[in-house]
């Protein structure tokens, strides 16, 4: 029997993976790899640190201990979305991909048949609950990421350079071991629409008004050189400086 070992655990999920042609599925899948190569190598992690699993539509990475998870967490937040980002706008929009991240540790036994632990089902497990989910669909960005406590509780809320702990939540996960915390990184919510713009304002031309008054709206701006009557509207009427009206 194999030794479980201490590993961090990293998995990418693809959105909606299922509904795509094998055509589509073959070339996410591309895409995919090179997103994971791209944030474990802006992250300082080898190739003969890491070990890859494909799930089809996911990519479980076990990663060796000794690699500082902080350094995981800040290419997730910020090289993760830009390389999401630069290969999405290569393709047509409803060839884009969008992913859900996960984010643990814990103890995995590792030997010629597979992966097999309870951290790495725990894992699994916040991959596919439903606020991790539901973060996805609800937010603008491409991606989302969610961290185990363990990961919160050991690094983020320590808030290294790069990594600030109060731009994540928590959420509780309903698993088939009972409930469980996790740590959703804050989702970017859709630009709000501009409002349109006000309307532009009124000029009282009616017969009642002063010739060449600037009231607006009832109210005047800004008038110089005339003097105002008993009702505040100015009056410009043939009235010379220094004359009574």
């Amino acid at each position: 029997m194999t030794d479980s070992v201490h590993r961090t655990i990293l998995l990418f999920d693809i959105e909606q993976f299922g509904k795509r042609d094998d055509v589509e599925q073959a070339s996410l899948r591309r895409v995919l790899y090179d997103v994971a190569d791209g944030t474990l190598s802006a992250a300082g992690i080898s190739e003969t640190a890491r070990l890859r699993a494909d799930r089809g539509d996911s990519v479980v990475e076990l990663i060796d201990a000794n690699v500082p998870i902080s350094a995981l967490v800040k290419a997730l937040l910020n090289e993760t979305p830009m390389l999401v980002h630069a290969r999405n706008r290569l393709l047509a929009s409803s060839a884009r991909m969008r992913l859900r991240i996960v984010l643990a540790a814990g103890f995995v036994m590792v030997d010629d048949k597979g992966w097999v632990g309870s951290d790495l089902n725990h894992a699994f497990r916040l991959l596919d609950a439903e606020p991790l989910r539901e973060a996805l669909r609800g937010s603008a960005d491409s991606s989302v990421l969610c961290v185990s406590d363990t990961v919160y509780q050991g690094v983020v809320r320590h808030g290294h350079l790069g990594v600030r702990p109060e731009e994540f939540h928590e959420v509780t996960v309903e698993a088939k071991e009972g409930p469980t915390t996790a740590w959703l990184y804050r989702v970017a919510s859709p630009e709000p629409a501009l409002d349109k713009a006000p309307p532009a304002p009124a000029i009282d031309d009616s017969p009642n008004s002063p010739v060449g008054s600037p009231q607006i709206m009832g109210s005047q701006y800004g008038v110089a050189g005339g003097h105002a009557t008993g009702d505040l509207n100015f009056d410009f009427r043939g009235t010379n400086r220094g004359e009574q009206a």
